[in-house]
C-alpha cells in the first residue's frame, strides 16, 4: 500500500480507558495514521470535529452515540468498528444511506460476559451485597437465601451469550427455557433447552436473564406487563441493555415485593444519575456496564475492533451490521 492510500482512523472518546495501550493498534500502522482522543466528546460539535477528516472510526465505548444528524455531517467516514457486541450507539438507517459500514463483533466475549450475568445471578440468590453491607453497619442479619439447583433459567435470546449462559446453567443443576424472536428447533436440541412463549417463560422461570439486541422493537420488552407476569420473588437478570427494561416498572415491581430482586449491569441513561431510585433499594446487585472489562475481554475487543478494520480495508468486509 501505498503512502497516497494510507487512511485516517481515529478514536474518538477512549474514556474510560479500551484502546489505550493496546497492542493490536500497532498492526494498524500499515494502514494509515490512528488519531485518539482519550476524553469524551462533550458536545455534538466536538463529536464531529474529531471525526470530520476520518476515513475508518473506532468506537471504542458506547456511550458516545452517532444519531443521523451527527453521521450526516461526516462525508469522509466509510466505516466504523465497534469495541462491542450491541450497535445501538449508531444509527444504522442513515449509516447505511451514507455509505458508512458498521462492523461489530457478534460473539467475541461471550464467555466473558456470560460469566459476569453468572456472578449476578449468584450475588443476588445469596444476597452478598445485602449481608455485606448489613455486616459492614454492625448487624447480623438472619434471611434465608435462594438454592439455584433444580431452579428454573429464562433465558430471553439465545444468541451467543444466551447459548453460553445455558451450559454455565445446566452446570450446576438448573433447568432452561428459552424464547427469542426466531426460534429453531435445530438451536433447541444444540442447546438443550425447550422454547416455549414468552408468557409461559415469564410465568414460570425462577431467574430471568435478558440476552437478545436493544432494537425498537425489543425495547422495554421487560415492562410493567412483563413483570406482572413474573413469579413472585423472582430475579431478573441484565447484561444486555439498559433499554430493555423499562426502569420506573422495574422500581415498581422491586417496591411492591413482587419481584425478588435484580441483577444489573447496564442501565438507561448511562452513567446511573446520583439520585436513581435503583440506588437505594437493598435487593439489587449493580455493576457499572463492565461485564466484559476483564483483560481477556479488553484484549479480545481490540482485537476483534482492528480485525474487522483490516478486513475491510483489504476488501473482504466482515461483520457488517447495516
Amino acid at each position: 500500500m501505498s503512502t497516497t492510500d494510507l487512511v485516517h482512523i481515529v478514536i474518538p472518546g477512549d474514556d474510560p480507558p479500551q484502546m489505550q495501550g493496546s497492542p493490536h493498534l500497532k498492526r494498524l500502522d500499515a494502514y494509515g495514521r490512528v488519531t485518539m482522543y482519550t476524553d469524551r466528546p462533550e458536545t455534538q460539535e466536538e463529536k464531529i470535529a474529531r471525526v470530520k477528516d476520518a476515513d475508518v472510526m473506532i468506537n471504542s465505548r458506547g456511550i458516545v452515540k452517532w444519531p443521523g444528524e451527527t453521521l450526516r455531517q461526516l462525508p469522509k467516514l466509510r466505516m466504523a468498528s465497534t469495541c462491542s457486541i450491541g450497535t445501538d450507539m449508531f444509527d444504522l438507517e442513515t449509516a447505511r444511506a451514507c455509505g458508512i459500514d458498521i462492523c461489530n463483533q457478534p460473539g467475541r466475549t461471550a464467555p466473558v460476559v456470560a460469566e459476569h450475568t453468572f456472578g449476578l445471578m449468584f450475588a443476588l440468590a445469596k444476597r452478598a451485597a445485602y449481608f455485606t453491607s448489613s455486616i459492614k453497619a454492625g448487624t447480623w442479619p438472619r434471611m434465608d437465601n435462594i438454592y439455584l439447583q433444580g431452579k428454573t433459567l429464562g433465558i430471553i435470546g439465545t444468541g451467543h451469550i444466551g447459548t453460553e449462559m445455558t451450559r454455565l446453567a445446566r452446570a450446576i443443576g438448573m433447568e432452561v427455557i428459552a424464547w427469542t424472536y426466531h426460534p429453531s428447533e435445530e438451536k433447541a436440541l444444540q442447546m438443550g433447552i425447550r422454547y416455549v412463549s414468552l408468557d409461559e417463560l415469564l410465568q414460570t422461570a425462577d431467574v430471568v436473564s435478558l440476552h437478545v439486541m436493544l432494537t425498537e422493537e425489543s425495547r422495554h420488552i421487560m415492562n410493567r406487563e412483563a413483570f406482572g407476569k413474573m413469579k413472585q420473588n423472582a430475579l431478573l437478570l441484565n447484561c444486555g441493555r439498559g433499554g430493555l427494561v423499562d426502569t420506573d416498572a422495574l422500581v415498581e415491581a422491586l417496591r411492591s415485593g413482587h419481584l425478588g430482586g435484580a441483577g444489573i449491569d447496564v442501565f438507561d441513561p448511562e452513567p446511573v444519575p446520583p439520585d436513581h431510585p435503583l440506588l437505594d433499594m437493598e435487593q439489587v446487585v449493580l455493576t457499572p456496564h463492565c461485564a466484559d472489562m476483564t483483560p481477556e475481554g479488553v484484549d479480545l475487543l481490540n482485537e476483534g475492533a482492528v480485525d474487522n478494520i483490516i478486513a475491510f480495508l483489504e476488501g473482504r468486509p466482515q461483520n457488517i451490521v447495516n
